[in-house]
């Protein structure tokens, strides 16, 4: 989900005074009185099933808990939100805006972020404190963007492959094993289009693995591409007319590649979730032979964040939903193959023994890995690496 295309001197215009901080005295449980019977408008990715499914559970806990509606506006791409907030702005709107809550990343964070047009809330969320912010730095560092509370994370995310097991026993586990077996395998093989996050991760990892100077990414993209990017267009190149029906078009998304592997057109896929085999073998979506696989160096890791436009309609109320996407109860939920399978960002040891137990309550199959046994997670580039590679593809793919 790549960021709009905004220039410094457009973003500068955009920046507004910081927000007003919150009443002293009034705490959380003013913020949940405010929040009662307000409607948060919650722009969030719809292309995944088991993920609108668990908005829409919480959306039903929200509502019994806190009388709060959750309204889950489903995006194809996520800078649509981010577009829409800064279309508000410009027209001087500068409250009751349409987006209340927006899940959001990398470039789409960033934009926001330099624009001003982000509150600060999330460290001051009561279930902030049971996240994980040493051992999983990511859910405060977004793609090398120190977060400062702009945004609230609420799943864990690793690129992993998945790969039909008694077709591909012995996966290719880097990208030049990745090019000879799509050599022996032609058509076989394939990724989302870049415009996709997923497909942009793909490429990501690619370039981490191939770059010359694997340092230059974590500075934002400038004179250093070109040279950066040279081994991994020479790979690719060479890789594209050996994917499915030859690299001319490439499906929508991840659960649309899952829906290739599962018809058996190809034989691995991509998914930005360790707990996407068990989670859709579970669910029918895929055979039980599949099995999960990671690079031997590690794969791409972040978290996935919401975030609170600056003018926002129903603030408290999305504050509330944001809290709650943090309870043990949200996050075992999520973390539960049978819903979302999507790592968790808490600390469990700072849960209760009967809140840790949510998280031990399902089966684990053979068809993922365990968490130890997926490797480094690699950080993810500077936002502007993303934007840059997915236009560079563009051109590429066009020519």
């Amino acid at each position: 989900m790549t960021a709009p295309a905004l220039g410094r001197r457009a973003l500068a215009a955009l920046v507004l005074p910081p927000l007003a901080a919150r009443a002293e005295g009034d705490g959380w449980a003013g913020t949940l009185s405010r929040a009662r019977g307000r409607t948060v408008a919650w722009h969030a990715w719809g292309g995944d099933e088991r993920t609108n499914t668990f908005i829409a559970w919480v959306g039903q806990q929200v509502a019994a808990r806190h009388g709060i509606t959750l309204r889950h506006v489903r995006l194809r791409d996520t800078a649509e939100a981010v577009q829409r907030v800064l279309a508000e702005v410009s027209a001087g709107r500068r409250e009751g805006g349409a987006v209340d809550m927006i899940w959001l990343n990398g470039p789409n964070f960033l934009a926001l972020k330099q624009a001003g047009l982000l509150r600060r809330f999330a460290d001051r969320l009561p279930n902030f404190a049971l996240v994980d912010t040493v051992g999983k730095p990511a859910t405060v560092t977004d793609f090398t963007v120190p977060v400062e509370g702009y945004a609230a994370p609420w799943r864990m995310a690793r690129l992993v492959f998945i790969a039909e097991g008694r077709r591909v026993p012995d996966p290719p586990r880097d990208m030049p094993a990745l090019l000879s077996w799509a050599g022996r395998n032609r058509g076989r093989f394939t990724h989302p289009h870049v415009r996709n996050f997923l497909g942009a991760t793909f490429l990501k990892q690619a370039l981490f693995e191939l770059a010359p100077d694997r340092s230059v990414l974590a500075r934002p993209a400038d004179a250093a591409f070109d040279a950066a990017v040279a081994p991994l267009w020479s790979w690719y190149d060479a890789l594209r007319p050996l994917l499915w029906r030859q690299g001319r078009v490439f499906p929508e998304s991840g659960p649309a590649m899952r829906n290739l592997l599962n018809d058996g057109e190809i034989d691995i896929m991509l998914s930005f979730n360790p707990g996407e085999a068990t989670a859709s073998v579970t669910a029918g979506l895929l055979p039980a032979s599949v099995r999960s696989f990671v690079p031997a160096i590690g794969s791409i890791g972040n978290a996935s964040f919401v975030a609170i436009p600056l003018n926002a309609s129903a603030p408290e109320a999305a504050e509330a939903v944001a809290n709650f996407l943090l309870s043990p109860e949200a996050q075992a939920r999520a973390e539960d193959p049978r819903h979302l399978g999507a790592p968790t960002v808490l600390d469990l040891s700072r849960l209760s023994p009967a809140e840790r137990a949510l998280f031990e309550a399902w089966p684990r199959g053979p068809e993922a890995l365990a968490p130890d046994a997926l490797g480094p997670a690699l950080p993810e580039p500077h936002p502007s690496w993303m934007t840059r590679l997915t236009e560079a593809w563009e051109r590429r793919v066009a020519a």
